[in-house]
């Protein structure tokens, strides 16, 4: 028996969730489902039951499961390179920087594993760029119900007390202030402020999308204070809302911007790109990652910014097509609050909390979530289609109106 077929000999449901309350620290709160393979929109899980994926491995699986591209291009490198040190130049690195550079629009790029990595880069990226250029003392103003990682930076820079309880003392240098609110933004910064971080789609707070005059507003309070203007795309980049980066549907560019999630197809990979006289900030030593542009994970990337290319246009009829039978059902249900978002990030804020509205899609064959305890959020892979859509609004309807009656 090869070690492949040991680790999924005599799989049981219960048995694996028994363990892994056994082995594995207790951080999430899991569905009682343990999914073994997955297939474009489609994931399976051991009792043979097949499950259309609207939430994508929370905005990672952009292409689908095991898109037939990716994993042929994976497994030519896999037999390859898998992993050298950053000591050394690797092609597929130097290929992928080039790509995210044209893009974007920005210049330069620095690698590492993942959402809250790629945002300390940007935090530690911006505090040395203001201090080479006397800008503010560091500080970093955030959004109210805005979501940056969990590092110790990133739980800080992320303004619910929740994520940062008990882990105190946390590091200064941060300050919250409304989203879409320019006057509040205005009132806030001072002599300390070095840098505005934003998400142009609020994800973990709720699918709040930023007005355009707002984040125009912003940019043109960074041009004129000297301030570094950084957008989080880690949930909102990457197609999700029908182009390749959310803050290209505002005609307004960034100092600094941070990628992950779906960068990689379902590989671990983030990225911090910034533009020349920032990025130029970092020098051999000041920041650095073991894993991070790793061969394996930069030739993903480049297949997957690839194939996202081609997809585009496709989000954003899906994305219309999607929003409009949500807010069919908003007309039909007076605890629907809102239907929001961009492209195929989209969420539906209820009147009471979502997470038993979860497990009832779960029971009818849909993977979706409940984030801000009251919002169903929506990522589907950016190759869902109408047929999808329809039999989801399908199964929604017929939860809701049990909870009507």
């Amino acid at each position: 028996m090869d070690i492949f077929q040991e680790i999924y000999k005599d799989v049981d449901e219960n048995t694996i969730i028994e363990e892994e309350k056994k082995y594995i620290m207790s951080t999430y709160g899991r569905l009682p489902v343990v999914l073994i393979r997955g297939n474009g929109v489609y994931v399976e899980d051991v009792k043979g039951r097949r499950y259309v994926d609207f939430i994508s491995g929370i905005g990672v699986n952009n292409i689908g499961h095991c898109n037939p591209k990716l994993v042929e291009n994976v497994k030519k490198q896999l037999e390859t390179l898998i992993h050298v040190s950053n000591l050394y130049y690797t092609i597929p690195q130097v290929k992928l920087a080039k790509k995210l550079a044209y893009l974007s629009g920005l210049d330069k790029v620095f690698f590492s594993n993942s959402g809250a990595e790629a945002n300390e880069c940007a935090i530690k990226l911006a505090r040395r760029y203001g201090k080479k250029m006397g800008i503010g003392e560091g500080e970093i103003i955030t959004m109210e119900r805005g979501f940056h990682g969990r590092t110790l930076a990133t739980i800080t820079a992320t303004p619910k007390v929740e994520y940062q309880k008990g882990f105190e003392p946390l590091p200064e240098g941060f300050k919250y202030v409304p989203f879409n609110n320019l006057d509040k933004l205005m009132e806030s910064i001072s002599n300390k402020t070095t840098g505005i971080m934003i998400e142009p789609v609020q994800g973990e707070g709720g699918i709040h999308v930023a007005d355009k005059e707002y984040l125009k507003g912003v940019r043109d309070i960074c041009d004129d204070k000297g301030i570094l203007l950084i957008f989080d795309e880690v949930q909102c980049g990457i197609g999700r809302t029908g182009k390749m980066f959310a803050y290209q549907h505002y005609d307004v560019k960034p100092d600094i911007l941070t990628l992950a999630k779906a960068l990689g197809g379902g590989i671990p990979i983030g990225a911090t790109l910034a533009k020349e006289e920032v990025a130029e900030t970092f020098t051999p030593g000041s920041h650095g990652s073991t894993f991070g542009g790793n061969p394996l994970a930069c030739v993903s990337a480049y297949v997957t910014l690839s194939i996202v290319e081609d997809l585009l246009t496709h989000v954003e009829e899906m994305g219309e097509y999607f929003i409009k039978k949500l807010r069919d059902l908003q007309s039909k249900y007076s605890f629907i609050k809102e239907v929001r978002g961009m492209g195929l990030m989209l969420g539906m804020e209820l009147s009471f909390e979502g997470r038993d509205i979860v497990k009832k899609i779960l029971e009818k064959g849909y993977l979706i979530n409940c984030t801000a305890e009251r919002v169903l959020r929506f990522l589907p892979p950016l190759i869902i289609e109408r047929e999808h859509i329809d039999a989801l609004v399908d199964a929604l309807d017929e939860v809701f109106s049990e909870i009507e009656r």
